[in-house]
């Protein structure tokens, strides 16, 4: 390197130097879908009386970017040889976490035609029975 070029640089770096030093870092961990604000106490809903091929989905608390708001309960088409399991708010990962809505088979139901083998035909697909869906 030229002295010129060289001292060019080193003008060049220390002109630079307050910018660099005056640099802040901020670090923001954003964990998706988890909520830093526990939701309020459900609210007590009374179910209205049953209606055949029904299920009732109760009330919860969605998140609505800000603030909590109420979602009432309302009925949905039932499935048959399925069990409705409704929504709820966990605690995970310093916050709280919505797990959606599940249909599970219910008892003594299997999926499949083959009902022939050793454990009735019943097979859980891989990685669903960490999920608890078997």
């Amino acid at each position: 390197m030229t002295p010129k070029l060289s001292l060019l640089v080193l003008a060049l770096a220390a002109a630079a130097a307050p910018i660099v030093a005056s640099a802040q870092v901020s670090v923001n961990i954003n964990v998706p879908g988890v909520v830093t604000v526990a939701p309020p106490p459900p609210r007590m809903e009374r179910m209205p009386g049953p209606r055949p091929g029904q299920v009732w989905v109760p009330g919860h608390w969605q998140w609505a970017g800000n603030a909590y708001a109420w979602r009432a309960g309302y009925w949905q088409a039932a499935r048959p040889d399925y069990d409705y399991v409704p929504g709820r708010w966990v605690a995970a990962d310093g916050g709280w976490r919505w797990v959606e809505p599940d249909w599970r088979r219910g008892p003594g139901r299997h999926e499949g035609p083959h009902d022939d083998g050793p454990h009735g035909g019943y097979h859980c697909p891989p990685g669903q029975a960490k999920k608890g869906r078997c």
